[in-house]
């Protein structure tokens, strides 16, 4: 924040900081990151929102298992696995959300039975974990009517804290008019829709040494950012907030290539209806969260493209773990105002009913 004195008024602007204002803190930051080395925390000292927490539905364990798709990380996952975890790392509450591949692990025709029994499960877990745990709702997409009725019953019955979308439904990304009327009734909520990238139909495995979640992953998140914000949809529905997981993905090395076309597109006359406030807002208006993504030439991007105020903790519990996370954020030399937004603050006023949990009595 700079401020300057012209005419006599005072003025003051406020721009993302720089590489070397982020580092200046570094010891700062440490100390509001630091992990202790094990054992559960006094209350004082749990202040953590993780906004990318996995749990493990009955349904879709058991249907993952049966078609070979379970992911050994999540064999015993259960309440008591995560809230030990939690405790250990300072996690006051965990946003939950299914892992992938989700309420289509054994196709469309039980999809709609593994969403409703991942909903109740998750708030069961909120409701046997007072201030422990949010969670995000599951819908079976790509099957719109049901996932409007799953989208109404989870939020107004069982008051689910965000909805879950994959980045992709197999050869279609979230900018596709196919998702008009989902992302209406989103809009009309203003619902916090929390997204995860998937394997798309379209590429798969395409270097065998590496799993697809290495490259992949962070690919079709840059590339359903892209659909969203070039297909207008993102403009057409603004009340929603959007966020992405791992750091938005490849999409920060992209921003010139996204800035470029949307002047392609001003030169032709159609940037007004699309892009009526241009990329760059509508990159910021986006939450992003860090997620596998805590080396600092991911984070040194991130912080040029985001508002500071968006930034959230993820750990993606438990492929990964928490402390893994917030070493990478303390490494990377946040000062402690910003260090203290990302790990709770920026969370508690997106999730507002989480904000009391931030230091909590343990239970």
């Amino acid at each position: 924040m700079t401020t300057s004195r012209q005419g006599g008024k005072t003025k003051t602007a406020t721009r993302n900081p720089s590489r070397r204002t982020l580092l200046a803190g570094g010891a700062a930051a440490i100390a509001a990151f630091a992990v202790p080395s094990g054992g559960v925390l006094a209350a004082a000292r749990r202040s953590v929102i993780d906004v990318h927490h996995h749990f493990l539905p009955p349904l879709f364990a058991r249907a993952a298992s049966a078609n070979g798709v379970l992911n050994p990380a999540l064999r015993g996952l259960d309440a008591a696995r995560s809230l030990e975890e939690m405790d250990r790392n300072g996690v006051a509450t965990a946003i939950l959300s299914i892992p992938s591949p989700g309420a289509g692990v054994s196709g469309p025709a039980l999809a709609p039975r593994v969403a409703r029994d991942a909903n109740e499960f998750a708030a069961r877990m909120v409701a046997d974990h007072p201030g422990r745990f949010g969670w995000c709702a599951t819908l079976p997409l790509p099957d719109i009517a049901s996932s409007l009725s799953e989208l109404a019953y989870a939020l107004d019955v069982l008051h689910a804290d965000a909805v879950h979308l994959w980045t992709n439904y197999g050869d279609f990304w979230l900018g596709d008019a196919r998702l008009g009327p989902l992302l209406s009734d989103l809009n009309r909520r203003r619902a916090v829709v929390y997204t995860h990238p998937t394997t798309p139909g379209c590429c798969g495995k395409l270097v065998p040494e590496i799993p697809v979640t290495v490259i992949e992953y962070g690919t079709d998140t840059a590339r359903t950012i892209a659909s969203l914000v070039f297909s207008g949809m993102a403009s057409q529905y603004p009340d929603i907030r959007w966020v992405f997981s791992h750091a938005g993905g490849s999409m920060p090395a992209l921003v010139e290539r996204f800035t470029f076309q949307a002047r392609a597109l001003a030169a032709a006359g159609t940037a007004a209806r699309i892009l009526p406030n241009g990329v760059e807002a509508e990159l910021q208006r986006f939450y992003y969260e860090t997620a596998q993504s805590t080396a600092a030439p991911t984070l040194a991007a991130l912080v040029r493209v985001a508002r500071k105020e968006h930034i959230l903790f993820g750990s993606d519990y438990p492929y990964r773990t928490i402390s893994d996370g917030l070493r990478g954020l303390a490494a990377f030399g946040f000062e402690g105002d910003m260090a203290r937004a990302i790990e709770s603050g920026n969370a508690e006023r997106l999730f507002k009913r989480h904000a009391g949990s931030v230091g909590a009595t343990l239970r």
